[in-house]
Protein backbone atom coordinates (compact mmCIF):
# COMPACT_ATOMS: atom_id res chain seq x y z
CA UNK A 1 0.00 0.00 0.00
CA UNK A 2 1.47 3.49 -0.82
CA UNK A 3 2.52 5.78 1.68
CA UNK A 4 0.88 8.81 1.78
CA UNK A 5 2.88 12.45 1.49
CA UNK A 6 2.01 14.37 4.73
CA UNK A 7 1.96 18.14 4.09
CA UNK A 8 5.28 18.20 5.81
CA UNK A 9 6.82 16.03 3.63
CA UNK A 10 5.56 18.48 0.61
CA UNK A 11 6.93 21.44 2.85
CA UNK A 12 10.46 19.67 3.18
CA UNK A 13 10.42 19.07 -0.64
CA UNK A 14 9.41 22.87 -1.50
CA UNK A 15 12.32 24.37 0.51
CA UNK A 16 14.86 21.42 -0.74
CA UNK A 17 14.02 22.61 -4.36
CA UNK A 18 13.90 26.54 -3.42
CA UNK A 19 17.23 25.99 -2.33
CA UNK A 20 18.86 23.67 -4.78
CA UNK A 21 17.90 26.22 -7.40
CA UNK A 22 19.95 29.41 -5.15
CA UNK A 23 22.52 26.99 -4.80
CA UNK A 24 23.06 26.04 -8.63
CA UNK A 25 23.64 30.01 -9.03
CA UNK A 26 26.19 30.13 -6.15
CA UNK A 27 29.17 29.88 -7.50
CA UNK A 28 28.09 33.11 -9.60
CA UNK A 29 29.51 36.38 -9.86
CA UNK A 30 26.62 38.83 -9.43
CA UNK A 31 27.72 40.19 -13.21
CA UNK A 32 26.75 36.41 -14.43
CA UNK A 33 23.32 36.74 -13.04
CA UNK A 34 22.33 39.49 -16.06
CA UNK A 35 24.05 38.24 -19.01
CA UNK A 36 21.60 37.28 -22.08
CA UNK A 37 24.21 36.39 -24.67
CA UNK A 38 21.08 35.12 -27.36
CA UNK A 39 17.20 34.98 -27.19
CA UNK A 40 16.93 31.47 -25.93
CA UNK A 41 19.29 32.06 -23.02
CA UNK A 42 17.51 33.83 -19.76
CA UNK A 43 19.81 35.55 -17.88
CA UNK A 44 20.11 33.17 -14.23
CA UNK A 45 18.20 35.87 -12.00
CA UNK A 46 15.61 35.74 -14.19
CA UNK A 47 15.06 32.26 -13.82
CA UNK A 48 14.86 32.56 -9.73
CA UNK A 49 12.92 35.63 -10.23
CA UNK A 50 10.44 33.76 -12.20
CA UNK A 51 9.58 30.49 -10.72
CA UNK A 52 9.11 32.76 -7.81
CA UNK A 53 6.55 34.78 -9.73
CA UNK A 54 5.29 30.73 -10.39
CA UNK A 55 4.01 30.86 -6.78
CA UNK A 56 2.96 34.33 -5.69
CA UNK A 57 0.87 34.19 -9.50
CA UNK A 58 -1.09 30.56 -9.51
CA UNK A 59 -1.33 30.17 -5.73
CA UNK A 60 -0.58 33.10 -3.37
CA UNK A 61 -2.35 36.04 -5.56
CA UNK A 62 -5.65 33.00 -5.90
CA UNK A 63 -5.53 31.20 -2.93
CA UNK A 64 -4.12 33.36 0.09
CA UNK A 65 -6.84 36.13 0.45
CA UNK A 66 -4.78 37.97 3.15
CA UNK A 67 -1.50 37.59 0.75
CA UNK A 68 0.25 41.25 -0.28
CA UNK A 69 2.42 41.29 -3.79
CA UNK A 70 5.78 41.73 -3.26
CA UNK A 71 5.97 44.15 -5.82
CA UNK A 72 2.83 44.59 -8.97
CA UNK A 73 5.79 45.30 -11.89
CA UNK A 74 6.79 42.21 -11.39
CA UNK A 75 4.00 40.51 -13.11
CA UNK A 76 5.18 41.99 -16.29
CA UNK A 77 9.39 41.02 -15.45
CA UNK A 78 9.04 37.65 -14.79
CA UNK A 79 5.79 36.70 -16.81
CA UNK A 80 7.01 34.12 -19.39
CA UNK A 81 4.76 33.43 -22.25
CA UNK A 82 1.37 32.88 -20.41
CA UNK A 83 -0.78 35.20 -22.69
CA UNK A 84 -4.08 35.20 -19.91
CA UNK A 85 -1.68 36.87 -17.27
CA UNK A 86 -1.01 39.78 -19.04
CA UNK A 87 1.70 41.69 -20.80
CA UNK A 88 5.35 41.00 -20.32
CA UNK A 89 9.22 41.91 -21.11
CA UNK A 90 9.59 40.14 -24.86
CA UNK A 91 11.96 37.08 -23.97
CA UNK A 92 14.90 38.84 -25.77
CA UNK A 93 14.60 42.28 -23.21
CA UNK A 94 15.39 40.01 -20.58
CA UNK A 95 18.87 40.74 -20.28
CA UNK A 96 18.47 44.67 -20.23
CA UNK A 97 16.84 44.12 -16.61
CA UNK A 98 19.71 45.64 -14.55
CA UNK A 99 16.66 46.09 -12.24
CA UNK A 100 15.30 44.84 -9.89
CA UNK A 101 18.83 43.81 -9.05
CA UNK A 102 20.01 40.41 -7.63
CA UNK A 103 19.59 41.36 -4.07
CA UNK A 104 16.37 42.23 -4.92
CA UNK A 105 15.04 39.21 -6.83
CA UNK A 106 16.76 36.90 -3.41
CA UNK A 107 14.70 39.04 -1.11
CA UNK A 108 11.27 38.26 -3.24
CA UNK A 109 12.12 34.56 -3.14
CA UNK A 110 12.24 34.51 0.95
CA UNK A 111 9.05 36.98 0.91
CA UNK A 112 7.18 34.25 -1.43
CA UNK A 113 8.43 31.01 0.49
CA UNK A 114 7.96 32.05 4.04
CA UNK A 115 4.64 33.01 2.85
CA UNK A 116 4.23 29.53 0.77
CA UNK A 117 4.94 27.70 4.02
CA UNK A 118 2.13 29.45 5.85
CA UNK A 119 0.00 28.96 2.88
CA UNK A 120 1.12 25.39 2.85
CA UNK A 121 0.05 25.02 6.50
CA UNK A 122 -3.04 26.40 5.88
CA UNK A 123 -4.26 24.64 2.67
CA UNK A 124 -3.05 20.95 3.84
CA UNK A 125 -5.99 18.81 3.35
CA UNK A 126 -6.85 21.08 -0.22
CA UNK A 127 -6.13 18.34 -3.01
CA UNK A 128 -6.27 21.05 -5.60
CA UNK A 129 -3.75 23.46 -3.98
CA UNK A 130 -1.44 20.89 -3.05
CA UNK A 131 -1.44 19.42 -7.15
CA UNK A 132 -0.52 22.96 -7.92
CA UNK A 133 2.08 23.00 -5.28
CA UNK A 134 3.52 19.94 -6.66
CA UNK A 135 3.21 21.34 -10.51
CA UNK A 136 4.93 24.12 -9.35
CA UNK A 137 7.90 22.56 -7.46
CA UNK A 138 8.50 20.59 -11.09
CA UNK A 139 8.70 23.79 -12.74
CA UNK A 140 11.38 24.65 -10.98
CA UNK A 141 13.36 21.68 -11.47
CA UNK A 142 12.91 22.22 -15.49
CA UNK A 143 14.10 25.62 -14.48
CA UNK A 144 17.33 24.60 -12.38
CA UNK A 145 18.27 22.49 -16.03
CA UNK A 146 17.71 25.68 -17.46
CA UNK A 147 20.02 27.61 -15.19
CA UNK A 148 22.71 24.84 -15.87
CA UNK A 149 22.37 25.00 -19.76
CA UNK A 150 22.17 28.78 -19.42
CA UNK A 151 24.95 29.04 -17.25
CA UNK A 152 26.66 26.96 -19.35
CA UNK A 153 26.21 28.97 -22.30
CA UNK A 154 26.92 32.16 -20.54
CA UNK A 155 30.16 31.03 -19.04
CA UNK A 156 31.02 29.19 -22.61
CA UNK A 157 30.39 32.31 -24.86
CA UNK A 158 32.91 34.43 -22.49
CA UNK A 159 36.00 35.05 -24.15
CA UNK A 160 38.28 34.16 -21.33
CA UNK A 161 35.94 30.59 -20.88
CA UNK A 162 35.73 30.69 -17.12
CA UNK A 163 34.93 27.49 -15.50
CA UNK A 164 31.92 27.25 -13.48
CA UNK A 165 33.14 24.86 -11.03
CA UNK A 166 36.95 23.87 -11.30
CA UNK A 167 35.67 19.84 -9.81
CA UNK A 168 32.61 19.55 -11.61
CA UNK A 169 32.25 15.70 -12.08
CA UNK A 170 34.08 13.93 -14.40
CA UNK A 171 32.21 10.44 -14.42
CA UNK A 172 30.34 10.50 -17.99
CA UNK A 173 32.94 8.63 -19.87
CA UNK A 174 31.42 4.95 -21.16
CA UNK A 175 33.24 1.88 -20.89
CA UNK A 176 30.73 -1.08 -21.44
CA UNK A 177 30.66 -2.73 -25.04
CA UNK A 178 28.13 -1.00 -27.33
CA UNK A 179 25.82 -3.86 -28.65
CA UNK A 180 22.28 -3.48 -30.35
CA UNK A 181 19.21 -4.25 -28.91
CA UNK A 182 16.52 -6.29 -30.70
CA UNK A 183 13.04 -5.17 -29.81
CA UNK A 184 10.38 -7.64 -31.75
CA UNK A 185 7.18 -6.36 -33.51
CA UNK A 186 4.19 -5.79 -31.64
CA UNK A 187 1.27 -3.76 -30.16
CA UNK A 188 3.39 -1.81 -27.36
CA UNK A 189 1.38 0.62 -24.57
CA UNK A 190 2.91 4.18 -24.79
CA UNK A 191 2.48 7.03 -21.91
CA UNK A 192 2.31 7.06 -18.23
CA UNK A 193 1.00 5.20 -15.73
CA UNK A 194 0.47 5.68 -12.47
CA UNK A 195 -0.61 8.04 -9.49
CA UNK A 196 2.56 10.05 -9.33
CA UNK A 197 3.29 13.48 -10.91
CA UNK A 198 3.37 13.54 -14.73
CA UNK A 199 3.21 16.74 -17.34
CA UNK A 200 0.01 16.66 -19.43
CA UNK A 201 1.66 15.72 -22.77
CA UNK A 202 2.50 12.28 -20.88
CA UNK A 203 -1.14 11.36 -20.58
CA UNK A 204 -3.33 9.55 -22.65
CA UNK A 205 -1.87 6.08 -22.54
CA UNK A 206 -2.42 3.99 -26.37
CA UNK A 207 -1.57 1.48 -27.76
CA UNK A 208 1.15 1.67 -30.80
CA UNK A 209 2.20 -1.04 -33.33
CA UNK A 210 5.69 -1.35 -34.15
CA UNK A 211 7.55 -2.72 -36.89
CA UNK A 212 10.58 -5.20 -35.38
CA UNK A 213 14.17 -2.59 -34.58
CA UNK A 214 17.04 -2.56 -32.97
CA UNK A 215 18.33 -0.26 -30.82
CA UNK A 216 22.01 1.19 -29.67
CA UNK A 217 22.56 0.20 -25.97
CA UNK A 218 25.22 2.87 -25.46
CA UNK A 219 25.21 6.90 -26.55
CA UNK A 220 27.51 8.05 -29.89
CA UNK A 221 30.76 9.41 -28.48
CA UNK A 222 33.05 12.07 -28.94
CA UNK A 223 34.93 9.62 -30.32
CA UNK A 224 32.46 8.18 -32.54
CA UNK A 225 31.76 12.23 -33.87
CA UNK A 226 34.95 12.87 -34.57
CA UNK A 227 35.34 9.72 -37.37
CA UNK A 228 32.17 11.66 -38.67
CA UNK A 229 33.86 15.42 -38.36
CA UNK A 230 36.85 13.72 -39.92
CA UNK A 231 35.33 12.27 -42.84
CA UNK A 232 33.81 15.34 -44.03
CA UNK A 233 30.33 14.64 -42.48
CA UNK A 234 29.69 18.92 -42.39
CA UNK A 235 30.95 18.60 -46.16
CA UNK A 236 28.64 15.92 -47.63
CA UNK A 237 25.46 17.24 -48.48
CA UNK A 238 23.98 13.71 -48.66
CA UNK A 239 23.77 13.27 -45.30
CA UNK A 240 21.85 16.32 -44.03
CA UNK A 241 18.11 17.43 -44.45
CA UNK A 242 17.57 20.59 -47.28
CA UNK A 243 16.59 22.42 -43.95
CA UNK A 244 20.06 21.48 -42.27
CA UNK A 245 21.86 21.63 -45.00
CA UNK A 246 21.05 25.62 -45.31
CA UNK A 247 21.22 25.89 -41.58
CA UNK A 248 24.81 24.59 -41.23
CA UNK A 249 25.94 26.48 -44.24
CA UNK A 250 24.36 29.84 -43.01
CA UNK A 251 25.83 29.11 -39.23
CA UNK A 252 29.45 28.31 -40.72
CA UNK A 253 28.84 25.04 -38.47
CA UNK A 254 31.68 22.34 -38.30
CA UNK A 255 31.21 20.26 -34.94
CA UNK A 256 29.03 20.67 -31.94
CA UNK A 257 28.42 23.31 -29.63
CA UNK A 258 31.16 24.36 -27.52
CA UNK A 259 33.98 23.08 -29.71
CA UNK A 260 37.07 24.77 -30.71
CA UNK A 261 40.23 23.47 -33.08
CA UNK A 262 43.57 24.85 -31.37
CA UNK A 263 46.77 24.51 -32.10
CA UNK A 264 45.91 21.12 -33.89
CA UNK A 265 43.50 19.72 -31.44
CA UNK A 266 40.01 19.99 -30.91
CA UNK A 267 38.51 21.45 -27.30
CA UNK A 268 35.43 22.03 -26.08
CA UNK A 269 34.20 23.66 -23.25
CA UNK A 270 32.87 22.19 -20.42
CA UNK A 271 32.07 23.28 -16.58
CA UNK A 272 35.45 22.97 -15.79
CA UNK A 273 36.73 25.34 -17.96
CA UNK A 274 38.45 24.83 -21.43
CA UNK A 275 39.33 20.90 -22.33
CA UNK A 276 40.35 18.63 -25.11
CA UNK A 277 37.44 16.27 -26.22
CA UNK A 278 37.44 13.16 -24.08
CA UNK A 279 36.73 10.37 -27.13
CA UNK A 280 35.06 7.97 -24.83
CA UNK A 281 32.26 10.48 -23.61
CA UNK A 282 28.80 10.54 -24.91
CA UNK A 283 28.53 13.86 -27.46
CA UNK A 284 26.68 16.59 -26.65
CA UNK A 285 24.84 19.87 -27.55
CA UNK A 286 24.08 18.67 -30.97
CA UNK A 287 20.67 19.95 -32.97
CA UNK A 288 18.46 17.42 -34.42
CA UNK A 289 19.91 18.20 -38.21
CA UNK A 290 23.44 17.23 -36.58
CA UNK A 291 22.23 14.01 -35.35
CA UNK A 292 20.30 12.81 -38.07
CA UNK A 293 23.19 13.43 -40.41
CA UNK A 294 25.51 11.26 -38.32
CA UNK A 295 22.58 8.71 -38.19
CA UNK A 296 22.84 8.98 -42.04
CA UNK A 297 26.22 8.61 -42.23
CA UNK A 298 26.68 5.40 -40.14
CA UNK A 299 23.82 4.13 -42.48
CA UNK A 300 21.19 3.99 -39.74
CA UNK A 301 18.68 6.21 -38.29
CA UNK A 302 17.45 8.06 -34.80
CA UNK A 303 14.47 5.67 -32.35
CA UNK A 304 11.39 6.93 -32.63
CA UNK A 305 10.01 8.66 -29.71
CA UNK A 306 7.65 5.26 -29.28
CA UNK A 307 10.55 2.86 -30.14
CA UNK A 308 12.86 4.97 -27.44
CA UNK A 309 10.21 4.32 -24.75
CA UNK A 310 9.66 0.51 -25.22
CA UNK A 311 13.37 -0.30 -25.43
CA UNK A 312 14.57 1.84 -22.66
CA UNK A 313 14.41 -0.46 -19.79
CA UNK A 314 16.88 -2.36 -21.73
CA UNK A 315 19.46 0.24 -21.64
CA UNK A 316 21.06 2.93 -19.35
CA UNK A 317 19.98 6.53 -19.73
CA UNK A 318 19.91 9.86 -18.71
CA UNK A 319 23.06 11.14 -19.33
CA UNK A 320 21.95 13.38 -22.61
CA UNK A 321 18.52 14.15 -23.90
CA UNK A 322 18.35 12.13 -26.73
CA UNK A 323 17.15 13.02 -30.19
CA UNK A 324 14.20 11.29 -31.71
CA UNK A 325 12.44 10.98 -35.11
CA UNK A 326 9.42 11.84 -33.25
CA UNK A 327 7.53 15.32 -34.48
CA UNK A 328 5.60 16.78 -31.12
CA UNK A 329 2.25 16.03 -31.09
CA UNK A 330 -0.61 15.12 -28.87
CA UNK A 331 -1.36 12.01 -27.44
CA UNK A 332 -4.89 10.44 -28.47
CA UNK A 333 -7.62 12.71 -25.96
CA UNK A 334 -5.31 15.76 -25.04
CA UNK A 335 -6.84 18.78 -23.92
CA UNK A 336 -5.45 21.57 -22.73
CA UNK A 337 -6.14 22.72 -19.00
CA UNK A 338 -8.84 25.27 -18.77
CA UNK A 339 -7.03 28.71 -18.00
CA UNK A 340 -3.30 29.84 -17.71
CA UNK A 341 -1.82 26.48 -16.69
CA UNK A 342 -3.41 25.15 -20.06
CA UNK A 343 -0.90 27.13 -22.18
CA UNK A 344 2.01 25.00 -20.53
CA UNK A 345 2.87 22.11 -23.33
CA UNK A 346 -0.41 22.06 -25.81
CA UNK A 347 0.50 25.23 -27.24
CA UNK A 348 4.20 23.78 -28.44
CA UNK A 349 2.84 21.18 -30.22
CA UNK A 350 4.05 22.68 -33.87
CA UNK A 351 7.52 22.43 -35.55
CA UNK A 352 9.25 20.59 -32.21
CA UNK A 353 10.68 17.54 -32.31
CA UNK A 354 10.52 15.39 -29.36
CA UNK A 355 13.91 14.35 -27.20
CA UNK A 356 13.98 11.33 -24.43
CA UNK A 357 15.61 10.17 -21.40
CA UNK A 358 17.35 12.80 -19.15
CA UNK A 359 20.92 14.66 -18.71
CA UNK A 360 23.69 14.90 -16.37
CA UNK A 361 22.30 18.35 -15.30
CA UNK A 362 18.58 17.00 -14.62
CA UNK A 363 17.55 17.12 -10.61
CA UNK A 364 17.10 13.96 -9.01
CA UNK A 365 13.40 12.39 -9.09
CA UNK A 366 12.63 14.22 -12.05
CA UNK A 367 12.85 11.92 -14.74
CA UNK A 368 11.15 9.13 -16.56
CA UNK A 369 11.07 6.91 -19.53
CA UNK A 370 8.00 8.75 -20.43
CA UNK A 371 8.80 12.19 -20.51
CA UNK A 372 8.54 14.56 -23.31
CA UNK A 373 10.93 17.24 -23.87
CA UNK A 374 10.74 18.97 -27.03
CA UNK A 375 13.04 22.00 -28.99
CA UNK A 376 13.32 22.91 -32.38
CA UNK A 377 15.07 21.23 -34.61
CA UNK A 378 18.54 23.71 -34.88
CA UNK A 379 18.75 23.91 -30.77
CA UNK A 380 21.73 22.92 -29.43
CA UNK A 381 22.04 24.73 -25.75
CA UNK A 382 20.76 22.01 -24.20
CA UNK A 383 22.54 18.94 -23.22
CA UNK A 384 21.78 16.69 -26.11
CA UNK A 385 22.84 13.50 -27.84
CA UNK A 386 22.77 11.00 -30.03
CA UNK A 387 21.71 7.10 -30.15
CA UNK A 388 21.28 5.01 -33.45
CA UNK A 389 18.81 2.69 -34.32
CA UNK A 390 17.87 0.61 -37.21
Amino acid sequence: MKQAITIDDTILHFQHVRKTSEQICSLLQTEDYVVQPVAEVSPPKWHLGHTTWFFETFLLKVYAPHYKEFDPTYNYVFNSYYESIGARVIRTDRGNLSRPTVQDIYRYRRYVDEAMVTFMQENASNAKIIDLIILGVNHEQQHQELLYTDIKYILGHNPLLPAYQTDYPRNLSTSEKEEMIVVKEGIYEIGYRGDGFCWDNELGRHKVYLAQFEISSMLVTNGQYLEFMEDGGYQNFNHWHAEGWDWIKQQHLVSPLYWHYIDGQWMHYTFRGLEPVHTDTPVCHVSYFEAYAFAAWKGMRLPTEFEWEVASPNFDWGLRWEWTESAYLPYPHFSKAPGALGEYNGKFMVNQHVLRGASEVTPIGHSRNTYRNFFQTNQRWQFTGIRLAR
